[in-house]
């Protein structure tokens, strides 16, 4: 295995939970990654819905070493509101950790109701996700499983209900993981994603009651991906109109007013004509406050 700072993780030695189980034997998350692997097994076969983000990373990694590559398939949806990032960061994931994956397109944005960007907009892109993967899994007589951990379920998050309606499970809130339990277990497993900055969908960036559109959600990627290139990890860029609001961590507020000009120039390229920093930093699902 490579060391959680670089590179994947190469096939694991005979008996991989075994041995972590007594390496960690007085964590408690020892006993979630045992819950887990048992709910995988009890699933027999499974759909991963694979963003590349810590938790799916995490689900993926697990299902496969405890169920086979051959009964887990990871799948990636690509659309317009998938960071160009990230998608290059799920093909990368999947050959260092020699998953079954494909990426698949979805086309949300061909749903009015999602367009038009109304609080249950994550409803209606989990329902079309789901329109697309549930008939793989149903071919490979699969369940899908989603990287949702007990820490989402108090948010607004409408796709969950979508998902559980149309037969998804979630093995990690079966399993009690807190996004902290997924970071700590990724870690003593060396997956390279245990610090992995939290990603959602672009749309996210779009305030509720503003239409989505690709010409937005291009804009909001160009704009991430130019701050990322000046070595900022946690970044969103909050679209209003012509108008771009920008969160990083708090502790890099300094670096980003030390490279003032920089981000400047990047953030307009974009596409913006003013260019925003929110002093409260970044927060997680900030536009369903």
């Amino acid at each position: 295995m490579a060391d959680a700072e670089g590179g994947g993780w190469s096939a694991p030695p005979e008996g991989w939970h075994t041995a972590l189980v007594t390496l960690t034997a007085d964590q408690p998350v020892t006993h979630k990654l045992d819950a887990l692997a048992s709910e995988l097994r009890r699933l027999g076969r499974v759909v991963v819905a694979f963003s590349g983000g810590v938790d799916s990373a995490l689900l993926a990694a697990v299902a496969t070493r405890t169920l086979g590559a051959d009964a887990v398939h990871c799948v990636t949806a690509v659309s317009p509101s998938l960071a160009g990032d990230e998608a290059t960061d799920c093909r990368a994931l999947a050959a260092e950790w020699a998953l079954r994956w494909t990426p698949v397109e979805t086309h949300e944005m061909e749903r009015a109701a999602y367009r038009l960007n109304d609080t249950d907009r994550c409803f209606h892109c989990k329902a079309e996700l789901m329109d697309v993967v549930a008939p793989i899994a149903g071919a490979e007589g699969a369940t899908v499983v989603l990287g949702v951990n007990v820490d989402d379920l108090g948010d607004h998050r409408p796709g969950q209900r979508a998902a559980s309606d149309a037969g998804a499970e979630f093995p990690l809130v079966t399993a009690g993981f807190t996004k902290a339990d997924v970071r700590t277990a990724s870690r003593e497993l060396r997956l390279r994603t245990w610090d992995k900055p939290a990603a959602a969908c672009l749309a996210s960036r779009v305030p509720y009651g503003t239409e989505v559109s690709v010409d937005i959600l291009s804009t909001v990627d160009r704009a991430e991906a130019a701050l990322h290139r000046l070595g900022f990890r946690q970044v969103r860029v909050r679209h209003y109109d012509d108008t771009a609001r920008i969160e990083v961590d708090v502790s890099e507020i300094p670096a980003v007013l030390e490279q003032r000009m920089a981000v400047v120039e990047a953030v307009a390229a974009a596409g913006y004509r003013y260019v925003t920093l929110d002093l409260e930093g970044f927060r997680s699902g900030n536009l369903n406050h």
